[in-house]
């Protein structure tokens, strides 16, 4: 199959509900790039992945048709891109499977998530260094490895602490290729957007579902003003300069506004803006940019059945592909048909 397009692959785990961070980090710049027709773009929703860390059914099903609803109300193009479930694609634990069998339990040990479960482990006084510690969670770097070497894609966005396991992906496509002698795989690059930088949330630390201090993308415009309003700022009173460079409400501004309204804002911070005022502002803006894609999000999150549709498409198109793909890699490893 000839690749004349650079290809770009994005996932997002289905574990909770889109929040403005996912947005500014992964999802903004995904869509901005499927629709770029000189780009063979591959999003897909990582619901194998969702499994390491939540067994809760209902939550997993109900975060996949989320965040399938804000990628498509938030302009996702799928007749450009590629848009399907990790789920749908058969051939993706297959590949796996072969991956584990090339790569080293070593590289795995080092695996952020994996050590830092084991040094919390160690720091509870736990004999065992690897209690609750699943399978999946030692071994998740493989399967996200073979999501993108099953679509050789180029480039892969990520924040700076998923850098390691691009390069794994790379060490374990270079093993591959190296004992099987060919050019399987291609090697990915890990693409860091220094201009989007990690949002803070309610409290201040990185915005994420598992400090509980996410703003949801979507949710109603009161409740996005009660949040925003919840956001913490120090005890400077109005009149007072502050220091935008420090503060999350200034950073989640920033983060959707223009070079120019972000000077501006700047200058207010400057001038000793109030944080009431501050907050305000920053409530308009959120809820003028996300209006139309809300009212989108609400339309779809009532009609499922055209989100499954969309899905169902972009499997078809994914496993025209991934079959192709692995029947070449069953041929390399000795497990092609007899003839």
């Amino acid at each position: 199959m000839t690749q004349s397009k650079t290809r770009v692959l994005t996932g997002i785990t289905t574990s909770g509900t889109p929040h403005l961070g996912n947005y500014v980090g992964a999802i903004k710049p995904a869509i901005e790039a499927s629709q770029d027709p000189s780009v063979q773009s591959f999003y897909f929703l990582a619901d194998y992945h969702a499994l390491i860390k939540c067994q809760d059914p209902k939550r997993v099903q109900q975060s996949r048709l989320e965040i399938a609803a804000t990628w498509l109300a938030l302009g996702l193009d799928t007749d450009n891109a590629i848009f399907y479930r990790q789920s749908d694609i058969l051939e993706i634990p297959e590949l796996t499977w072969m991956l584990s069998c090339v790569c080293a339990k070593g590289l795995m040990n080092r695996a952020h998530a994996y050590k830092a479960a084991v040094a919390e482990n160690e720091e509870a006084g736990n004999q065992d260094p690897d209690k609750g510690i699943t399978m999946g969670l030692f071994g998740y770097p493989v399967l996200m490895a073979a999501d993108i070497l099953m679509f050789n894609a180029h480039k892969v966005p990520v924040g700076r602490d998923q850098i390691q396991h691009i390069e794994m992906a790379r060490d374990i496509a270079g093993r591959f290729n190296h004992l099987y002698k060919g050019d399987y795989f291609t090697l990915p690059n890990a693409v860091v957007d220094e201009k989007s930088q990690v949002l803070g949330g309610l409290d201040g630390r990185k915005m994420s579902k598992s400090y509980n201090n996410t703003i949801p993308l979507f949710v109603a415009e009161k409740k996005l003003q009660k949040l925003v309003r919840k956001i913490k700022t120090n005890s400077l009173e109005p009149g007072e300069p502050k220091d935008p460079d420090t503060c999350t409400l200034f950073q989640i501004y920033a983060a959707f506004a223009s070079a120019e309204e972000t000077t501006a804002m700047r200058q207010q911070y400057a001038e000793g803006i109030g944080w009431g005022d501050a907050k305000n502002q920053v409530f308009e803006y959120l809820n003028a940019h996300l209006e139309k894609p809300r009212e989108r999000y609400n339309k779809l999150m009532e009609d499922p059945g055209h989100i499954e549709a969309v899905l169902q498409r972009g499997a078809e198109r994914a496993r025209e592909e991934t079959a192709v793909t692995m029947d070449r890699l069953r041929a390399a490893v000795g497990l092609g048909r007899f003839s």
